[in-house]
């Protein structure tokens, strides 16, 4: 018997299958050892291919979910800015003597969103919310 050999005494080589037993190889070469069968490709059924999609879908929305909810509780709950009406104030005052950005009309109407006015009037010592 050869060193080569891996059959033994008859000198016929053998391949491991993919369930591990030995297999005689195809084409024997003298001397060539043992090899593995390759293993065979792993095949998706649509309904499998739905399914592994479905679970990574699951896993992102997990994760955007968490990661939302933990920058939401690193901030914490502010107060709103208000401001107090002074006599003879408008709302372009208000808007003016606080520094409201961008465009005034769009900060007056964020105003009376913010304090439910039905319309321009405001009162001496009224306590009005602004916007951020």
């Amino acid at each position: 018997m050869s060193a080569g050999s891996a059959g033994g005494a008859s000198g016929v080589l053998a391949v491991a299958s993919a369930a591990g037993v030995m297999v005689p190889a195809r084409g024997g070469r003298a001397g060539g050892g043992t090899r593995r069968a390759a293993k065979p490709r792993l095949r998706l059924t649509r309904r499998g291919r739905a399914v592994v999609f479905a679970f990574f879908l699951l896993l992102a929305a997990t994760v955007v979910t968490l990661a939302a909810t933990a920058s939401r509780a690193a901030d914490p709950p502010t107060t709103p800015p208000t401001a107090v009406v002074q006599k003879g104030d408008t709302l372009w005052s208000i808007v003016d003597r606080h520094d409201l950005r961008g465009d005034r009309a769009a900060a007056i109407e964020e105003i009376r969103r913010l304090n439910a006015l039905d319309d321009y009037t405001i009162y001496a010592g009224q306590e009005l919310r602004l916007p951020r």
